[in-house]
């Protein structure tokens, strides 16, 4: 299975024991991790297409067995003359065209179904995803987008982006500096302070993503996130699923979480209001239920010190509201919400699996008082006459 199918199996990958049984958290593992390779002479038929038939000619080897393959594409060893290690990533033919048409069809069958509350807005859930999948093909938006990114991190102590190789890079091929490392998840036996430390750095850098670079990696997948325990490091890896924020939206939901943190059921649920979350005609049983669940969501930032992972049950919590928001929602969530609570959740749950005391209600309050001073002074410019300056 590829595209949209594997797709949606990767993300179901990263979920706790309330939502999936071991068992199939076990089956769905290996979805994340692996894929059916193409033959031999399909990729190098993608080679040829992509970098002309004489793209040997700029490599001093070339391993033709995959190390690793995924929903759009699969990844393959190089040597530049020079000696440099990459990773060649390699897009299955057809593949964004078999995307639109698998969601389409589910779509159809959608529309044609009863099975499904209305309150789900499948048909919005999906069409978001297809978008997100779409744009997973472009390995030259993502080109573009690793190398921001790269930008944005230069000089990060935690945090690096490898080298995106030009000459070797189109729109279905993609070529990056290779990197050594483990995947987050396979972290668990480090010390606490090590698990600890990396939980933190992960929500640091999801809070700098949406408020302060408004620009994030919405892909949860921790195969995307390699520590190298010698360097003390993290990689980033796998910049398809990147993503804009409107400072609107950011302006709205740093208010939400501010809310939440701070206990504010009202002013929870008027800026969910002005998010687009609720249309103020909703029953207040369904108030009720969104409150309920935004303020679950903000413990984590609610209380000073460490926030012990391992003690919360905010998945259960949030699950059981569930078919009461189903029953009575009104309109489906702002669309950048879909993607946002998807990276959220999966770091969420990195913080749970490696068992992460973090501290994150400080973090919080540095990201507010950071965007709040930077939104006073953008709005003190423009009452000078000045350009405003772009945040992040």
């Amino acid at each position: 299975m590829r595209g949209a199918a594997l797709k949606i199996g990767q993300m179901l990958s990263i979920q706790d024991s309330y939502f999936l049984s071991p068992q199939l958290q076990q089956v769905f593992e290996r979805v994340r991790q692996s894929a059916d390779f193409m033959p031999p002479s399909q990729m190098m038929g993608v080679l040829s297409e992509e970098l002309g038939t004489d793209w040997r000619e700029q490599v001093a080897s070339f391993d033709e067995m995959p190390f690793a393959a995924a929903s759009v594409g699969q990844v393959h060893l190089g040597v530049l003359k020079d000696g440099m290690e990459v990773a060649m990533k390699i897009q299955y033919p057809g593949i964004a065209q078999s995307i639109r048409s698998d969601m389409d069809n589910l779509l159809s069958v959608l529309r044609m179904s009863t099975m499904f509350p209305a309150g789900l807005f499948a048909d919005s859930t999906l069409r978001v995803l297809q978008e997100e999948l779409e744009r997973e093909c472009d390995y030259e938006r993502e080109a573009s987008s690793t190398k921001r990114f790269r930008q944005l991190l230069e000089g990060d102590p935690f945090f690096e982006v490898p080298e995106v190789v030009d000459e070797l890079s189109t729109k279905r091929v993609l070529s990056m500096e290779l990197v050594g490392g483990i995947p987050l998840d396979q972290c668990q036996e480090l010390d606490q302070e090590a698990r600890n430390e990396i939980c933190s750095q992960i929500l640091r850098l999801c809070l700098r993503e949406l408020f302060e670079f408004r620009f994030m990696q919405t892909d949860p997948n921790w195969a995307n996130f390699f520590y190298d325990a010698e360097r003390h490091k993290v990689t980033l890896l796998d910049f398809g699923a990147s993503r804009d924020f409107r400072k609107e939206f950011t302006d709205h939901y740093i208010e939400v979480v501010r809310a939440a943190a701070d206990g504010d059921r009202e002013k929870v649920l008027q800026k969910s209001k002005d998010l687009g979350f609720l249309t103020g005609f909703e029953s207040q049983v369904f108030e009720a239920a969104h409150v309920d669940a935004v303020m679950e969501l903000g413990k984590a930032f609610s209380a000073p010190g460490p926030f012990d992972f391992r003690a919360q049950d905010t998945t259960r919590c949030v699950q059981d509201l569930i078919p009461v928001m189903l029953e009575h929602r009104l309109c489906p969530p702002p669309e950048e919400s879909y993607s946002l609570h998807r990276k959220m959740a999966g770091a969420f749950l990195l913080c749970a699996r490696l068992a992460a005391a973090v501290p994150c209600r400080e973090m919080f309050e540095e990201a507010y008082s950071r965007y709040t001073g930077q939104k006073g002074a953008a709005h003190s410019a423009e009452e000078q006459g000045e350009a405003p300056s772009r945040l992040g």
